[in-house]
């Protein structure tokens, strides 16, 4: 008998790579065209030119109304007309009651690919963004800061690893809850990423302290511009109705992650084989990590690596005082990343033992080349929401939605309410985008049964985004396909905090509705 025990065999559930999962699911988005009936709501918006609101109806005819708050009133649109009039609803806004079945307009197998590169070029501005910041990273890389940088930092932090990704991970929930930062997010990598490998950690850690945690803080959005605010404006109510809520369930769920982060981690740092991504564990850390080197010119800590480092990080603080105070989005974002980047390259090509002008520009072209994959897949994703809603099936969706819920007892509607958006998080990925198309048709169902619509507001969050931790459409391909990161292993990681988002987050609504 051998007495040899064979290692245990683990079931690994295997999955194609993000561009063969977004392939599948535009092939499918392009049948659902076919099976799903078209229909629309009118939409309502407001023409700056002529200061009218204009409503287009489901057959694409445009009538002007006088922009006052009495013709919204008589559409049943319970939104201050100040919202509109101000800027603070840009978006067309579904009109309660106008869904029309219309002739069915499924997409051809052409659409397939030519979404695809629709759906790329819409996203142009954000494919820049990430480009300039591939060859920001790529100049870092090539001075030499990072590894000189790196190795002073991790004498410091020796003992206190879990130390920055518990101040990581804090800066992110704040940041998802007060100003949704979501894509932008993927700007932290570059910086953190290289760090934590040199702590012992895995890629899921670097996730989860940033992509995981910033999604957590706008998941219980208290003041979110692109969320709870633009939801409450088209549901006809103040944000600040039910914020008490979110902000303790943002607590909660912030020390949730942080917790299940610090046991994740701390498997991790002791045995490596832990890691759910351990059969990639060579592949990312040849991506990420900052090679040593014995040479002490290349390895010296000096006041011009010094500087290099200082301005790349200060590139980061400044892009989100940008987005938060000034309006920035992506265009202005990579203009600023790109004025760091050349003086960052004049810094490396000049002196004794600098790279010269062929070495810092060629330093910049890897770096962005070395992003491309991840642009790709953010206008593959955008091509999906193409398809769906050029076939007219998001409003059939929605409307089936609504009558789904209609007459039902008070914490069994939010409780649907809840598991509706978190299927319409797949659909319409954007936070803004759903709470225009959806809030002026499911908020006013709060009321025939008599709870507040600040609920239903609340439910919208907390589906949608349970959902966007998962969703191949929303932004979770493109951050994998940076990390080199299988969507598997993600899988395995996020289940059970979408499990608590869903659960905890049932919870807190139906203790809204039996209170109220």
């Amino acid at each position: 008998m051998d007495s040899a025990i064979k290692p245990k065999r683990h079931f690994k559930l295997k999955m194609p790579g993000a561009f063969v999962i977004l392939f599948i699911l535009t092939v499918v988005a392009v049948a659902a065209t076919w099976m799903i009936p078209a229909g629309s709501y009118s939409k309502l918006s407001y023409n700056q030119t002529s200061s009218h609101l204009q409503i287009t109806d489901p057959h694409g005819k445009i009538s002007n109304i006088p922009s006052t708050q009495k013709e919204l009133d008589k559409l049943g649109v319970k939104i201050d007309i100040h919202q509109f009039t101000s800027g603070g609803i840009t978006q067309a806004v579904s009109v309660p009651n106008t869904y029309k079945r219309l002739k069915q307009h499924p997409a051809g197998a052409g659409d397939i690919t030519s979404s695809m590169v629709r759906g790329t070029i819409e996203a142009v501005d954000i494919m820049v963004f990430i480009l300039v910041l591939g060859g920001l990273i790529g100049v870092v890389k090539a001075s030499g800061a990072f590894e000189s940088g790196l190795m002073a930092l991790t004498k410091k932090t020796k003992g206190h690893e879990f130390a920055l990704i518990f101040f990581v991970s804090i800066l992110m929930v704040l940041g998802g809850t007060l100003c949704g930062i979501e894509e932008e997010a993927v700007a932290f990598y570059p910086i953190l990423v290289p760090i934590f490998i040199a702590m012992g950690y895995d890629s899921i850690v670097c996730v989860g302290a940033i992509f995981l945690a910033s999604s957590i803080g706008t998941s219980f959005s208290t003041i979110n511009p692109f969320s709870v605010v633009i939801a409450s404006n088209a549901a006809g109510i103040d944000f600040t109705q039910g914020i008490m809520w979110r902000v303790v369930g943002c607590i909660v769920a912030a020390a949730f992650v942080i917790i299940y982060l610090y046991w994740y981690s701390k498997k991790v740092k002791a045995d490596s084989t832990f890691s759910y991504s351990y059969d990639d564990r060579d592949e990312f850390n040849h991506m990420w990590e900052i090679a040593s080197t014995d040479d002490h010119q290349k390895s010296s800590f000096t006041i011009r690596k010094k500087i290099i480092l200082l301005l790349f990080v200060s590139a980061f603080p400044i892009m989100v005082w940008g987005v938060m105070s000034q309006g920035w989005w992506f265009p202005t974002m990579a203009s600023s990343f790109l004025a760091f980047a050349i003086i960052i390259m004049f810094l490396t090509g000049t002196g004794n033992h600098g790279l010269g002008e062929k070495g810092v520009v060629d330093a910049f072209v890897n770096g962005a080349s070395s992003l491309v994959g991840v642009s790709l897949i953010i206008g593959l994703a955008r091509g999906i929401n193409l398809v769906l809603n050029e076939g007219l099936i998001s409003d059939t969706i929605l409307q089936f939605s609504s009558t789904l819920v209609a007459h039902m007892s008070g914490p069994t509607f939010i409780l649907v309410m809840l598991f509706i958006f978190f299927v319409l998080g797949f659909i319409v990925p954007s936070s803004s985008g759903l709470a225009v198309l959806s809030m002026p048709i499911l908020a006013p169902l709060a009321d025939t049964v008599h709870i507040p619509r600040f609920v239903v507001v609340t439910a919208y969050q907390f589906g949608q985004y349970a959902m966007l931790f998962l969703a191949p459409t929303g932004l979770v391909m493109a951050t994998l396909q940076m990390l080199n990161m299988k969507y598997s292993h993600w899988l395995k990681f996020v289940w059970p905090v979408v499990v608590f988002v869903l659960v905890f987050g049932g919870g807190i609504l139906v203790a809204e509705v039996l209170i109220y």
